[in-house]
């Protein structure tokens, strides 16, 4: 989110559950005080490249911390090198946990370089041999020093060439506590994203009155062929319930 996807929904949630409820209320008070202070003017470009790198063990533990553990202790880990992703640890379940940066968000968004952001995220099978590889290939090209609009079109030329089908199924555990999703939001709340081919948000209820299902703005607009389904849950990844004023 996944990464790192950028979660901050800039438009009206109807109430779903108390958790959900206020920590959105939080998400858009939070977008507005970010956006009066002018964050663009904050991440103005790619930052040292340094910035963005973690320490190895500390990358691990923090991409692991995005499913609950039963499910990430035999998945694999990738973390980020100065030219891209590096698997650190080989995986036995199919499942690949790793820590998504700010550049995963939407193209417009005003903290796509923020150099502070780390969005854990474990994708299970289905999703890391189809969806991971597009955060894979928009960070090689970001980390090639590459614009916004070549990194689009290195995007979209990828999909159409390179990238497998999508396959039914592809979903990923967004449930750490310990991620930071932005300046305005910082953990959000735990979530679970489904992955189809791109569709109408209404197929899925998405954001309707009521509903659990919000649609992702991730690759709204974006050169990847995906839609995004996000479902918040109750709980992060080491079983503690998520407090109603986590934002």
């Amino acid at each position: 989110m996944s990464t790192t996807s950028r979660l901050a929904i800039n438009r009206k949630i109807v109430p779903m559950n108390t958790l959900a409820t206020v920590a959105m209320a939080m998400v858009l008070c939070g977008v507005g005080q970010s956006e009066a202070q002018d964050p663009k003017a904050a991440y103005p470009g790619l930052a040292p490249i340094d910035q963005y790198l973690m320490d190895r063990n500390a990358e691990i533990a923090l991409a692991r911390s995005a499913a609950p553990e039963s499910i990430s202790r035999d998945a694999e880990v990738s973390v980020l090198g100065r030219h891209g992703y590096e698997i650190a640890v080989k995986g036995k379940n199919g499942f690949v946990c790793v820590v998504e940066r700010a550049w995963m968000s939407p193209f417009d968004d005003p903290q796509f370089w923020n150099p502070k952001l780390r969005g854990p995220v474990c994708f299970n099978p289905p999703a890391a041999r189809s969806v991971l590889p597009l955060t894979f290939k928009r960070t090689e090209l970001v980390l090639a020093g590459l614009s916004k609009a070549q990194i689009f079109d290195g995007i979209k030329g990828f999909s159409k060439k390179e990238l497998p089908p999508l396959e039914p199924g592809g979903m990923c555990y967004m449930m750490s506590s310990q991620g930071y999703l932005g300046d305005s939001v910082g953990h959000w709340v735990p979530h679970l994203m489904f992955y189809v081919p791109q569709t109408d948000g209404a197929a899925w209820g998405a954001d309707l009155p009521g509903s659990p299902v919000m649609l992702n703005p991730q690759f709204q607009g974006a050169p990847e062929p995906v839609t995004v389904f996000m479902i918040p849950v109750l709980q992060w990844s080491d079983g503690t319930p998520a407090r109603a004023d986590t934002h």
